[in-house]
C-alpha cells in the first residue's frame, strides 16, 4: 500500500518515522520549510533524505503544485498528520482509500485548536488519540482508531505529548496493516455530539493571580514547553513562566493578601504569589527582578 504523507510537526516526524521503521511504503511526503505558527515545527526532509522518499515543500496543501505533486504519486491512501490547513476535496479524492487525520481528543468531542493545551488548561482528567477519515469539515470523519488516555495532575504539555505519541505510534501501525488487509472498520461520529475548541490568542496565555491557584497551575502546564509558555506581565512587560506548584497553606492564612502580591523571592526565575484562593510558587519563569512586597 502506497502511503502519501502530509505533516510539519513534531507528531508528524514520530509517526512518519515510525512507518518508515515498520516498512511501510512512503510513496512521497509533503511538508513545510518553516512555519510563523507551528511552536513544535519539525521538517520532515531529513528522515526523507536518509530513506530516498521524494519530498515537496508546499505552504497550505491547496494549491496547484501541490496537488500535481500528490497525484504524481499515485497513492492508496494519505495520511495527514500535524498539518493546519483543510485538505481540499481534489486532493482527498487522489487516493482510493481516501485520507486519514490524527487529532488527539476524544472524537466527536474537543474537535478544532490546541487539544492538548485546551485538556491541560481546563483541567480535564482524560484525552484520547483519534485517527479519521478526512472530509470536508475538520475532525469530522468515521473514526477509524480511538484510544483514550488518563491525564494525571502532574501531567504537562510535554508528558502528555509524550504519553499521546506513544500510544498513537501503535495505532498507526495496527491502522495501516487494517488498510492494508482490507479489514479496517469505521465508526461515525454523531453530528449532535461534541464541541468545537477556538484558537488560543495571546491573552488566554496570561497568568491574572486573580485566578485559583489551580486555574493557574494548569494554564501554565498546558502551555510549557514545547508550546509558547504561559506569561505575567510586569511594568510593561511579559515574562514567560515555565513552570509552577500549587503550595500547602494549611498551616497558614493568607486571606487578607490581594491577588499578585510577591510573598517570597527564591531567584529571578522563582518566587510565591498570593492567588484568587490561596498561593502558587512559580518554580521557573523568565529572569524578573522580584522583591517581597512588589504586586504582579
Amino acid at each position: 500500500m502506497r502511503i502519501l504523507f502530509i505533516g510539519c510537526v513534531e507528531s508528524s516526524y514520530i509517526l512518519l518515522n515510525e512507518l518508515i521503521n515498520q516498512g511501510f511504503e512512503i510513496c512521497g511526503v509533503v511538508t513545510k520549510k518553516e512555519s510563523k505558527f507551528n511552536s513544535d515545527f519539525c521538517d520532515l526532509t531529513s528522515l526523507c533524505v536518509s530513506n530516498n522518499i521524494e519530498y515537496f515543500y508546499s505552504e497550505n496543501s491547496r494549491d496547484n503544485d501541490t496537488f500535481e505533486f500528490i497525484q504524481s504519486k499515485a497513492p492508496d491512501i494519505i495520511y495527514c498528520f500535524g498539518w493546519s490547513y483543510l485538505l481540499s476535496e481534489d486532493i482527498i479524492s487522489i487516493p482510493k482509500l481516501g485520507a486519514v487525520g490524527f487529532h488527539p481528543a476524544k472524537l466527536p468531542h474537543n474537535k478544532g485548536r490546541h487539544p492538548l493545551i485546551w485538556a491541560l488548561v481546563l483541567g480535564l482528567e482524560s484525552t484520547a488519540s483519534s485517527f479519521f477519515m478526512i472530509d470536508e469539515k475538520a475532525d469530522n470523519g468515521d473514526i477509524v482508531s480511538q484510544v483514550e488516555i488518563p491525564i494525571d495532575l502532574k501531567d504537562d504539555a510535554k508528558s502528555l505529548y509524550n504519553k499521546v505519541m506513544q500510544v498513537a505510534k501503535n495505532q498507526v501501525v495496527q491502522i495501516t496493516q487494517s488498510f492494508s488487509e482490507g479489514s479496517i472498520t469505521y465508526v461515525k461520529q454523531n453530528p449532535d455530539e461534541g464541541n468545537i475548541w477556538r484558537k488560543r490568542s495571546k491573552s488566554d496565555g496570561k497568568i491574572d493571580f486573580r485566578m485559583s491557584s489551580l486555574g493557574i497551575y494548569n494554564l501554565v502546564r498546558g502551555l510549557t514547553e514545547p508550546y509558547v509558555g504561559a506569561h505575567v506581565e510586569y511594568n510593561g512587560c511579559d515574562y514567560k513562566v515555565w513552570s509552577a506548584e500549587i503550595v500547602d497553606q494549611s498551616e497558614n492564612n493568607y486571606k487578607n493578601l490581594e491577588p499578585g502580591k510577591v510573598l517570597s523571592v527564591y531567584s529571578t526565575k522563582s518566587f510565591i504569589v498570593k492567588t484568587g484562593d490561596g498561593l502558587i510558587k512559580i518554580l521557573e519563569s523568565d529572569e524578573i527582578d522580584l522583591r517581597a512586597g512588589d504586586y504582579l
